[in-house]
């Protein structure tokens, strides 16, 4: 792969905490999220870059960056782990006289901005961690330059009704950006900004310090720089992009990106040659399929032993699906096991988790919203976080959540109604809450 015709760094912010992926990012940063099986959702900036032929990689992480830094190490799955460039991990640390906790996408950058001002290059190239695309970014880099732009801006068009979540832009026929609101309660166009700017380096960082001083910004890209920009009347342009781009933000948005890998053909190849997603896998055997097991439009991942039946699921490495279990429509991660004659429908399943024998989970008509969270759990769908063991013959209701490090003992009831919640309280584990009540 050829590499752009100016130099260029890349900056990745994965240091957001991806709250509206309730459970799933309580114990690890939103990018380190497994997706797709195998994978984890940085894995596609990162593979992007690489096949871009971008090998100057800073990743600046914040909220509980262990599980990206044991993910991505020296970065030797993308050939980054190099003498010169390659891949950094940057988290910010307190006791230093000018740092803190980031405040927002572009504070993240400003607090690393002596590194980016002694780096030799043209141009930055910002990406967010939290994406699910392919994307070649050298044609944005040079139209960037033939444009000579101050920023450039990824846009795509996206439902009108998902726009409200986005920066909406308006662009004239030159390309130039004339507008840009983010995240509007009325948007007025399905135009939308993908988190993906191209800066000139000198005005990075000159609108990076203009925007430290301001008491008033929010210190955000999409807030605050680039309006500021469009204001000033610097150049702000726009590159269209036409592939598939999916903001995994949401549970439901995350299991609708898995679900669109099932397709013929699926949203996203992985298994393209010429654009090859990379992550760092264990070594582990050939899935076994059991001779009574049924696959159906399933991605099974190495690792898994399957006797039962899996249905339009996406199961990661080490899964165990015991003889008699029936699993649709459903997201299961690591060393995850289905027990006997379990029924698991719509349900999104993290790591370690046990499912006790005879359980029937997201089942039933009724679709009432998560009480503690009707804003995040409201389509049906069902989630149990890490490492939790769910007695045998539990009944679970749909909009149903289940909390981290759960044993047999926290389930009283073997029926969790629709809407419902377990978990262990966070003020004092020695609590144990139901629907937010205590017990």
């Amino acid at each position: 792969m050829s590499r752009p015709n100016i130099s260029t760094i890349t900056i990745i912010l994965a240091g957001g905490q991806g709250e509206r992926l309730s459970i799933f990012s309580e114990k690890r940063a939103k990018p380190a999220v497994p997706f797709a099986g195998k994978y984890r959702i940085i894995d596609f900036a990162l593979s992007n870059c690489v096949n871009s032929g971008l090998n100057d990689i800073l990743v600046l992480t914040q909220y509980r960056p262990s599980s990206l830094h044991d993910h991505i190490g020296i970065g030797r799955p993308w050939d980054l782990d190099r003498l010169h460039g390659g891949v950094r991990m940057v988290s910010p640390y307190l006791g230093r006289k000018d740092a803190d906790w980031y405040r927002g996408t572009a504070d993240a950058v400003y607090q690393n901005i002596s590194e980016l001002a002694n780096l030799k290059c043209e141009t930055v190239l910002i990406l967010g961690g939290d994406h699910i695309y392919k994307m070649d970014y050298r044609p944005m880099i040079d139209l960037h330059a033939k444009n000579e732009a101050d920023v450039t801006v990824g846009v795509m068009h996206i439902p009108i009704e998902e726009a409200h979540r986005f920066g909406i832009v308006t662009a004239d026929e030159a390309g130039r950006v004339v507008d840009f609101q983010e995240k509007p309660k009325q948007p007025k166009s399905n135009l939308v900004s993908m988190g993906i700017y191209v800066f000139k380096k000198d005005v990075l960082v000159d609108r990076l310090l203009r925007d430290a001083q301001n008491a008033n910004s929010q210190h955000d890209f999409g807030h605050n720089i680039i309006p500021q920009m469009l204001n000033d009347g610097d150049k702000v342009y726009a590159y269209s992009f036409l592939d598939y781009w999916r903001d995994v933000g949401t549970v439901q948005s995350y299991w609708e990106a898995n679900m669109e890998l099932l397709e013929d053909p699926p949203a996203v190849d992985l298994y393209e040659r010429n654009w090859v997603i990379y992550t760092k896998s264990e070594e582990r055997p050939s899935a076994i399929i059991g001779p009574k097991a049924k696959v159906e439009r399933s991605m099974v991942s190495h690792g898994c032993q399957i006797y039962g039946q899996v249905i339009h699921s996406v199961l990661s490495p080490g899964v165990i699906v015991e003889e008699g279990a029936i699993v649709r429509d459903s997201i299961i991660m690591f060393d995850t096991v289905i027990g006997r004659n379990s029924v698991l429908d719509r349900m999104v399943i993290d790591k370690e988790v046990i499912i006790g024998p005879d359980s029937q989970l997201g089942l039933g008509d009724d679709n009432t919203p998560n009480k503690l969270e009707p804003g995040r759990l409201n389509t049906g769908l069902s989630i149990i976080g890490k490492r939790s063991h769910l007695p045998a013959g539990l009944k679970m209701g749909r909009n149903v959540k289940v909390g981290t490090d759960l044993k047999p003992s926290d389930f009283p009831d073997l029926e969790i109604p629709t809407g419902e919640t377990v978990q262990i309280a966070q003020a004092d584990p020695r609590d144990r809450v139901r629907s937010g009540d205590s017990r």
